[in-house]
């Protein structure tokens, strides 16, 4: 394959997807499964707080290994009661590379934000980071598995617990990851997971908080009904963020295919990985031994010196093939206009965070993917780098183009 002749589309090749190649394609159960269960909501007229809502909190709980799960609207919404209800207060310790819905709980709940840099290996938050940014005013610490790889949840507990303060994961990505042999789920003071179209339990939208906490829990389920105890007394400040029947019921069909769902997408990454063997500049994010990623991204980073081409080249030439991509996380959450006025940067700076976020390319991924997908997309990777100098100069004659130069 990297013998390759081939041009890229770019340069006037084949182009490899002429249907294009979406980022992400929702793995939805047979609609004939939700017959039964559309039949009875919709003859019962119970569209919220339903039965499909206590069967899907079980099945989450019993995943995770929790004594507790609580339905909610959304992930971001979940962090935000979650936020509420354990009375975090001053400053919340989080990694900048990350999706901004996870900071949104803080400022929601007049906290501040204290970003702290990545590992360059994982990259998912530097414990070491985290302890040197602990001050008296510190009031929790947020994790997040990025792209479904597991945090260091082992160590962030260890500092939270000898720090006397609440430790969040947002498990936006986390349905199918394993830490340690074991669903991800069960650490911390809670995790909060996305169940929105990208991700591998498909809610339509909607989200789920596990926790050992059974005060916390109790909580949440009073916060999500506005804060309405059930007699129209209001005991604290919530949200309306009621999970509703139709979205459980999609949800509990998703976790009974997640595991084949998480298998095949990890298939595919090891598919591609081995397809892409020596390509130089083209490096994964390291999951460790005994963990399991959930894959709800497939995220390389490229050496513009190595692989001869930027990240961003890439993806104006991979477009060229029909290949859709993001660029996640850039910018960091530090470098987006709310928050450059918010919180403050730990004492060692966000290098990693600013290098992976300027190098980082998402390339699609879906469990209905076919092996011939990926192997086209090894080889479009494989065109670029082979034609790299034509691309290159190709790309910065239109760049003097479109500058009037």
């Amino acid at each position: 394959m990297s013998n390759s002749a081939n041009k890229p589309a770019i340069l006037g090749g084949a182009v490899l997807f002429e249907r294009g190649l979406n980022l992400a394609t929702p793995d939805l159960p047979p609609v004939e499964s939700f017959f039964e269960g559309l039949c009875s909501i919709i003859d019962t007229g119970v569209l919220t707080k339903g039965k499909f809502l206590r069967e899907f909190e079980r099945a989450v709980a019993a995943l995770a290994g929790t004594k507790e799960a609580v339905g909610v609207s959304s992930c971001t919404s979940g962090l935000l009661l979650v936020h509420k209800c354990l009375k975090i207060e001053g400053e919340v310790i989080l990694p900048s590379f990350t999706f901004m819905a996870s900071a949104l709980g803080i400022v929601w709940n007049n906290a501040s934000p204290v970003f702290v840099d990545i590992d360059p290996q994982t990259w998912n938050v530097d414990p070491a980071k985290v302890e040197e940014s602990l001050t008296e005013r510190t009031g929790a610490i947020i994790a997040t598995h990025v792209f479904g790889n597991p945090a260091n949840v082992d160590e962030l507990w260890r500092i939270a617990q000898k720090a006397g303060v609440p430790l969040v994961f947002d498990a936006a990505h986390g349905f199918g990851s394993r830490h340690n042999g074991v669903p991800v789920g069960g650490s911390g003071s809670c995790e909060v997971f996305s169940c929105s179209p990208t991700k591998l339990v498909i809610c339509g939208e909607g989200g789920v908080v596990t926790t050992n906490n059974e005060e916390l829990a109790c909580e949440l389920r009073c916060a999500r009904e506005y804060g309405n105890v059930g007699n129209y007394d209001l005991v604290l400040p919530g949200l309306n963020a009621r999970l509703p029947e139709f979205n459980a019921l999609l949800g509990l069909k998703g976790l009974e295919r997640l595991e084949g769902v998480v298998q095949r997408r990890n298939y595919l990454v090891g598919r591609l990985k081995q397809l892409l063997g020596d390509l130089p500049g083209v490096q994964f994010q390291k999951v460790l031994d005994g963990e399991r990623s959930s894959y709800k991204d497939l995220t390389c980073r490229i050496d513009a010196v190595e692989f001869g081409l930027s990240r961003d080249e890439v993806v104006q030439a991979l477009a060229a093939e029909g290949i859709d991509t993001r660029n996640y996380y850039d910018p960091p959450c530090h470098k987006q206009t709310y928050w450059r006025t918010q919180g403050r940067i730990g004492p060692s700076g966000l290098v990693n965070t600013e290098q992976l976020s300027k190098s980082a390319l998402t390339l699609p991924l879906s469990s209905r993917l076919l092996d011939a997908d990926i192997d086209n997309l090894a080889e479009a990777l494989w065109r670029l780098h082979k034609h790299c100098s034509s691309v290159k100069r190709l790309l910065a004659g239109r760049s003097s183009q479109q500058a009037g130069v």
